[in-house]
């Protein structure tokens, strides 16, 4: 046996001595040092490695439930919180671009934020001057005339038909809504109703002045945001995180604005068609074809069948022409105006947008709709930068 084992025969006889076990002389000297290792005092065995401590085991699992149950009531709790941050943040960024484009100007971004916002405010008050005083005012004429517009239609040929297919259960359901409508204490309670909308729209003005001042701190604060952002990656990939970082918030804040652009092109097309077709309630239908339209994907199929029914009750023929008339403006939207405003900002296959709207508004509602298409948008950006040149680097 050659000098140089023997340093090693001296070690193994020490750790044999010390566990105090009678290992054979030829074991293995890694098979002696992992069990030292996992039984001496410099290396104690958890508690949860085990069952000789059974308390302690189930304190830690209860406590642990504990905590997630607490973590996910407070989530619930502070859910309309949540959505006030992330409705403030896609404003923020949806208004980015036009703040830019003031930088790109030679106007410092405070200022350009100032003047988006003046410009904003300016059209907000101007729009509620010109259209809310009407909207009330045919609110409240639509909920007046309503028994004079079902007497009425009880007059054309569509009831008729209607009578005729169906027997007496046509009639039988328009004397329950007259007299619905007739009785008085059914009116107290469309007045309590009427109380819960009005408590619910001032809810609603305060919830959009807290997004717009949160839209506010959020849009001064974006390049900041983003470089803190970027210095949580690593220093080597910190020029693709940021290249990344600017072409997501790009294409979000491009996607808000084509929202808002489609939207505001269906208001005007359906306060038209109103007005042209002598159809009541254009400013309101308009005001609700903005509104609903700003849904992705069903929105406008939404106001279509919604404003068709609503056009029923005065004027059943204009009401077949409205539909024809905004079914086609429907398709040259589809074919033409969508591509053109959202292909320069978004570009994600059909399927992918479909998909990602029903899953988003599933699990969030209105929010998860209108973010769904972003988050797509930046899930297959991540994907064709970072997986993909992974993949085909390895060989």
């Amino acid at each position: 046996m050659t000098d140089d084992s023997m340093p090693s025969r001296r070690r193994r006889s020490r750790l044999r001595r010390a566990l105090g076990a009678a290992a054979p002389a030829d074991a293995d000297a890694t098979v002696v040092i992992a069990q030292a290792s996992a039984s001496s005092p410099d290396h104690p065995r958890p508690v949860w490695m085990g069952l000789h401590n059974p308390f302690a085991v189930g304190f830690s699992l209860t406590l642990g439930g504990l905590v997630a149950f607490a973590v996910g009531v407070a989530f619930t709790n502070l859910s309309t919180v949540i959505i006030y941050v992330a409705f403030a943040l896609f404003a923020a960024l949806g208004l980015d671009p036009l703040v830019r484009w003031f930088e790109r100007h030679s106007v410092s971004r405070a200022w350009g934020i100032v003047i988006v916002y003046a410009v904003f405010a300016v059209i907000l008050v101007g729009v509620l001057l010109l259209i809310v005083p009407t909207v009330i005012e045919q609110v409240a004429q639509f909920i007046k005339t309503l028994p004079v517009l079902i007497s009425d239609f009880q007059k054309t040929d569509l009831y008729r038909w209607l009578a005729s297919e169906f027997g007496s259960q046509t009639s039988d359901i328009v004397k329950q809504v007259e007299g619905f409508l007739s009785n008085p204490s059914n009116l107290t309670a469309i007045a309590g109703g009427l109380l819960k909308v009005g408590a619910g729209i001032a809810s609603g003005i305060s919830g959009v002045v807290i997004v717009l001042v949160l839209s506010l701190y959020f849009l001064a604060g974006i390049p900041t945001m983003k470089k803190a952002f970027n210095r949580l990656w690593p220093a080597r990939n910190r020029a693709l995180a940021a290249s990344m970082t600017d072409q997501i918030t790009d294409s979000v804040g491009g996607y808000l604005g084509g929202m808002v652009v489609l939207a505001f092109c269906n208001a005007v097309v359906a306060f038209v068609l109103h007005l042209v077709l002598g159809l009541p309630f254009a400013a309101l239908m308009g005001i609700v074809a903005f509104l609903i339209t700003l849904i992705p994907l069903v929105g406008s199929v939404l106001y279509w069948a919604l404003a068709s029914v609503v056009a029923l009750f005065s004027n059943p023929l204009m009401a077949l022409v409205f539909a024809i008339i905004y079914l086609i403006y429907m398709q040259i939207e589809a074919y033409v105006l969508t591509p053109r405003v959202m292909n320069k900002t978004i570009s994600v296959p059909g399927s992918l947008v479909v998909i990602g709207a029903l899953v988003g508004g599933t699990l969030l509602g209105l929010l998860g709709a209108l973010v769904a298409i972003p988050v797509t948008a930046s899930v297959l950006l991540i994907i064709k930068q970072i997986v993909i040149p992974r993949q085909d680097a390895k060989l």
